[in-house]
């Protein structure tokens, strides 16, 4: 979730490190910091020089005002943009953190007293679990703490395990930490040189032209180089001017594949929209024809080589998701024991991984992640792995990520670049690849007709076209918005597939608004939710014309009859009218078994023109991150 840049250049590389960092700020942070060598640039060497270092808890473009106030530059730096976990968001607990030598006795920083640079420089992504242990040891050895962070500790155990090679103490150093980590670190007597190191958060090498890179994703180095080493679990690189050397988890050299990628910067260009969330609201049309280019016909082989054979050994599937991705998992459901007749599962990564379960090995695990770095959820497909469950699928956005490497098969969805915090067009190409699924293992399983596949792909077809016409609705969503806004609760009611919806849409308003929203199962209110009704809390209803709809409107009559005031996403023909305490929003067209695709959209907007009008931070809410990778 937290952002890592680093660079060893013969040219002043502050401002790459810091664009890299406005180029991760769509992850979500509350802090930001950079560090560099003083003495590392026109080819210096030796222990010349010291360490520099700027940290802010504003903005990465306020951070770059600071740099350029204190003429900070160098050609060895590294940075970071953190989320915090252990330890308030405040500059003292900033990254990087410098190692504060031996002998000054033990202690924690209150932000007193100013910070004295050390020897080491240090970023880090993750979580080490066993900080506490680590810190009371180097307490002992007389090191000072100057934050509440688990990252200080690296810096401090790093510098103590130093005797004139830096690649030597990160290597020694690593094999004492527990958990989750991705670092990046150089050191005031090797002013040339940044050593990094990954296990269970991601990390990449960047290779120039005479000058080498690290990074925690590839559009941190957008436009400075597409030539990318995605390192793996456990491997420790040393970057120099123009090479690099990198060993694995027991320590052996190897030599890590080097791919082009073309992080698009210009994904993370606003254009002319207010915000990146109601840019990406609007890419769905796109998003969605993208997702679906170049599918003329339904084939197990849309999932890579061999799936056809991984399908016909499967009898039941299980998901495996986190937020967001966990109700689009949540539809799939619906679609997967409707149509293609298989029992289907459905888990949070977090809890699954954690829990007694049944393995079965004749089971489809499918992962779902926009990232494919999530950790929970890789976590969580690693034990499943583990339990012998070795038919393995994932829907995801990034096609170079963790979780398209660790799986058997893939559908990598084309939403391009997704900035804002709360997912849309990830969401819905989400959706689009897991209709896919279902209509693949339908077909192998004999239940899907030519004359059924042929309908399928030609409502897919016109989702693009379908999708704008719901846009379109925008200014009618803008009312509801002006209503909400003044609100502090909210209900949302779906029924069928288009409870996930309303799951999905309440967590769209809880996220960028801090309005509480609670979705339930139109037919649960009378146990228990009805009780919560009033007319200060809207009531909003996902309302398709489906075998459910007789249904959802006796359940609608309920909130009316208890004062409650309606908000009702409505198809055409349901006969569903505006009346008092009933608003009524109607959809283009029923869209069928692809309706939840289209009746999210109405609630992406409502959640973005509510936070719009109750004046929040649509794109970065607040203790939220993008990229989830700790625990």
């Amino acid at each position: 979730m937290c952002g890592i840049v680093g660079a060893v250049s013969s040219r002043n590389i502050v401002p790459i490190l810091v664009q890299g960092l406005q180029r991760l700020e769509y992850r979500g942070y509350d802090s930001c910091g950079v560090a560099v060598h003083a003495a590392s640039l026109n080819g210096a060497s030796g222990p010349k020089g010291g360490l520099q270092r700027a940290r802010s808890t504003s903005r990465v473009s306020e951070l770059m005002d600071q740099v350029q106030a204190d003429h900070i530059e160098g050609g060895t730096g590294i940075a970071h943009t953190r989320w915090a976990t252990h330890g308030a968001p405040a500059v003292h607990n900033a990254h990087p953190h410098f190692s504060h030598g031996t002998g000054a006795g033990a202690g924690v920083y209150t932000g007193d007293a100013p910070l004295k640079p050390g020897r080491v420089a240090l970023v880090h992504n993750g979580i080490i679990e066993n900080h506490d242990e680590l810190r009371a040891a180097l307490q002992a050895k007389g090191y000072e703490f100057l934050s509440q962070t688990d990252t200080e500790v690296i810096a401090h155990l790093v510098d103590s395990l130093y005797d004139g090679d830096l690649f030597e103490a990160v290597k020694a150093a690593v094999r004492q930490l527990h958990g989750a980590y991705a670092i990046a670190v150089f050191h005031k007597d090797e002013p040339q040189r940044v050593i990094g190191a990954r296990a269970g958060s991601p990390l990449i090498l960047g290779v120039g032209q005479g000058e080498t890179f690290l990074a925690s994703d590839a559009m941190a180095l957008a436009g400075v180089t597409n030539q990318i080493v995605y390192l793996e679990e456990g491997d420790v690189v040393d970057i120099q001017l123009g090479k690099y050397w990198v060993v694995d988890r027991a320590h052996q050299a190897v030599s890590r594949e080097v791919k082009t990628v073309n992080a698009h910067s210009g994904a993370a260009e606003l254009g002319p929209y207010r915000h990146y969330m109601q840019k990406e609201i609007f890419e769905q049309p796109r998003a969605i024809a993208d997702t679906l280019e170049g599918v003329e016909g339904i084939t197990p082989e849309l999932f890579g080589d061999g799936a056809y054979s991984t399908f016909k050994a499967i009898d039941n599937v299980l998901i495996l998701a986190c937020g967001t991705s966990y109700y689009s998992g949540c539809v799939a459901k619906y679609w997967i024991e409707a149509i293609a007749k298989l029992p289907c599962q459905v888990e949070i990564a977090s809890e699954y991984r954690y829990r007694e379960s049944v393995p079965n090995p004749k089971t489809l695990v499918v992962t779902i992640t926009q990232s494919g770095e999530t950790a929970d959820t890789l976590a969580a497909l690693r034990h499943a792995q583990g339990l012998g469950m070795t038919h393995t699928l994932t829907i995801c956005n990034v096609a170079t990520s963790a979780m398209v490497r660790e799986c058997q098969h893939a559908y990598v969805t084309r939403a391009g670049a997704e900035i804002g915090v709360a997912s849309t067009k990830a969401f819905t190409t989400q959706l689009a690849g897991l209709f896919l699924l279902t209509l693949a293992l339908a077909q192998t399983q004999g239940r899907l007709s030519d004359e059924e596949e042929a309908a399928h792909i030609k409502a897919m077809r016109h989702l693009p076209a379908a999708l704008q016409a719901v846009l379109a609705l925008e200014p009618q969503i803008i009312a509801w918005s002006q209503e909400f806004a003044s609100k502090e609760n909210a209900l949302f009611l779906g029924r069928g597939t288009h409870y996930p919806i309303a799951l999905e849409g309440a967590l769209k308003l809880k996220e960028i608004t801090y309005i509480h929203a609670e979705a339930y199962a139109a037919g649960e209110l009378k146990h228990g939710p009805l009780a919560l009704v009033t007319s200060a809390m809207p009531v909003v209803t996902v309302a398709p014309n489906d075998q459910l709809l007789e249904k959802l409107k006796s359940n609608m009559q309920e909130v009316r009859a208890r004062g409650g005031v309606l908000y009702v996403l409505a198809d055409g023909d349901t006969k569903i009218e505006n009346s008092e305490g009933v608003n009524v929003i109607r959809m283009p067209e029923h869209y069928g078994v692809l309706s939840p695709i289209l009746h999210v959209v109405p609630l992406q907007l409502l959640s973005y023109h509510t936070a719009c009008a109750r004046g929040t931070d649509v794109d970065k809410p607040r203790n939220l991150a993008k990229s989830v990778t700790v625990e």
